[in-house]
């Protein structure tokens, strides 16, 4: 007959934590190669030298009787082609947003796309506010 007597024990049982750390290095593998893969796009490649000019957004605003401002700046038709074609040659490819306001002369907001066309400007927008969805 065996009598148990209250001693510490001589060694200590490391397989459960040594279990639980392979069990967390196979939840990392999976999770590195789960975020390593995903779809397959095809990312334009910049050129070798940098560009000093940073391409902004330019803002052109038409308000309700006619005005229309550059960024901030009041212009009339011709100074706006001037200095977007100065913008251009800085930076060919600049985007560009037209913000008409809802009551503003239709023909006005032609006049700018008309002025963007000319200069050959294919990163054109144009602003609106989003509806709230029907409830």
């Amino acid at each position: 007959m065996k009598v148990h007597t209250n001693k510490p024990y001589d060694d200590i049982n490391i397989t459960p934590m040594l279990d639980l750390a392979y069990v967390l290095l196979v939840i990392f593998i999976i999770m590195t190669t789960a975020s390593v893969q995903g779809i397959k796009i095809s990312v334009p490649k910049a050129s070798a030298a940098q560009s000093l000019a940073k391409p902004t957004t330019k803002a052109i605003s038409i308000t309700n009787d006619g005005r229309v401002f550059l960024d901030t700046f009041p212009v009339t038709m011709t100074e706006l082609e001037s200095q977007l074609r100065s913008y251009q040659a800085v930076t060919p490819e600049f985007p560009v947003v037209i913000k008409g306001d809802r009551t503003a002369q239709y023909g006005r907001i032609m006049e700018v796309l008309d002025i963007c066309a000319k200069l050959q400007i294919t990163q054109l927008g144009l602003v609106s506010e989003r509806q709230a969805p029907a409830q």
